[in-house]
């Protein structure tokens, strides 16, 4: 339930507190007049000052009643004859209080400026009218700007609320395509009537439990991650007979990540891995906790060629994953297909160089993806860049 403890209705209508800066300007708008006038025409005489501040300020609720209802209602909706009569009879009204106001001034003891000041003729009707239209210019402007700033702030929110829906859909496509992987390997299992068919199960509860209540957050720890990971991939040690090895370097406490961001390009690398029916099959994944970022390495087997494998790459999990990174982490992305010799070195410096140079010019929640192809190892490596908290 969204908290509206902060705001006030108005037929049904909610309305934000004032801003500061808004405060700010109603501050210097209550200011102005009294201190141009004061250091101009009085200016060592303390107590006209005061005076012509209290004649301001017992004008000032005229004033926020003026910007806060009328301009927005008929200026800002261009009902443009009604504002121009309701901003006519304004102007009347105020120079009719401030008339009222000099000719009660006038019953005191004054010196000669000061009566000539408050002496109602034609120069101070002038100087009264330029003062009245420049304090209504000023409250239009001051209206403006609190609209385009409660409609930068509504942008914001349906921004925000539009991204959070977009991944809320990710997730949920992530989640059952993960799922039914996940079954298929204890379905395997079962056919074979193996002895770890239960614990299995008892693993893929852990799991579920992840992506139920876990994946709801906006960000999880990644130890919390990790520890999926590894129910995930022991899941398909025991499914698969290959060497699978899984490394953590760094230290991970106190890390936040948001949920799911890993498991897609992990699943893809044990399916080309599993695919290799002409080699032994092995998948290496290193997931590398540094102080600029969290660096992911998967690189398994695979006999593929590149046009298979760059076909692979496009299925629904990947799909997905690249979508959320865009989502989450926007501006950063980079894919590179590539196809290289197995001897050669499985990473570009100058590929990563360029992401890092790149996630410099962006906010620090930023990634890199690079792809590397070749004719028998699938390299996937993820950089996300983010400042240690």
């Amino acid at each position: 339930m969204r908290n509206f403890t902060s705001m006030e209705f108005d037929n049904d209508r909610a309305r934000k507190r004032p801003l500061k800066i808004e405060l700010f300007y109603w501050v210097v708008f209550v200011f102005i007049s009294p201190l141009v006038n004061g250091l101009t025409l009085f200016f060592t005489d303390i107590k006209m000052g005061l005076v012509l501040f209290n004649i301001n300020l017992a004008l000032l609720p005229a004033y926020l009643w003026y910007a806060s209802e009328w301009v927005p209602a008929l200026l800002f909706r261009k009902r443009i004859v009604r504002f121009i009569a309701v901003t006519a009879g304004f102007f009347a009204a105020i120079l009719l209080f401030l008339w009222a106001s000099y000719s009660f001034a006038l019953q005191f003891s004054l010196t000669p400026a000061e009566r000539l000041y408050f002496t109602w003729q034609g120069a101070t009707v002038v100087r009264e009218s330029v003062w009245i239209i420049i304090q209504l210019l000023l409250a239009t402007a001051i209206a403006g700007l609190k609209l385009a700033t409660e409609e930068r702030a509504l942008v914001d929110s349906v921004r925000k609320d539009n991204l959070f829906f977009k991944l809320r859909y990710l997730r949920a496509q992530l989640n059952p395509h993960f799922l039914f992987n996940t079954l298929n390997s204890i379905y395997s299992l079962s056919l074979k009537k193996s002895d770890k068919a239960p614990e299995m199960v008892v693993k893929l509860a852990d799991l579920m439990r992840y992506l139920i209540y876990e994946c709801n957050e906006e960000k999880i720890s990644l130890d919390k991650e990790i520890a999926f990971i590894r129910n995930y991939i022991e899941i398909e040690k025991v499914r698969y007979k290959a060497d699978i090895r899984f490394t953590v370097e760094g230290e991970t406490k106190g890390v936040m990540l948001e949920p799911f961001l890993f498991i897609a390009f992990i699943e893809n690398g044990f399916k080309h891995a599993m695919d290799n029916a002409f080699a032994d099959p092995f998948i290496y994944i290193t997931l590398k906790v540094e102080e600029a970022g969290i660096t992911l390495n998967v690189i398994n087997s695979t006999n593929a060629d590149l046009e298979t494998q760059a076909k692979r790459i496009n299925g629904k999990g990947i799909s997905n994953s690249k979508s959320l990174l865009e989502l989450l982490y926007p501006g950063s992305y980079k894919l590179d297909i590539i196809q290289t010799e197995r001897e050669e070195a499985r990473k570009s410096d100058l590929r990563i160089l360029h992401a890092k140079e790149r996630l410099e010019k962006l906010y620090p929640d930023s990634f890199a993806l690079d792809v590397l192809l070749s004719s028998n190892t699938f390299t996937v490596s993820l950089i996300l860049k983010y400042k240690m908290a």
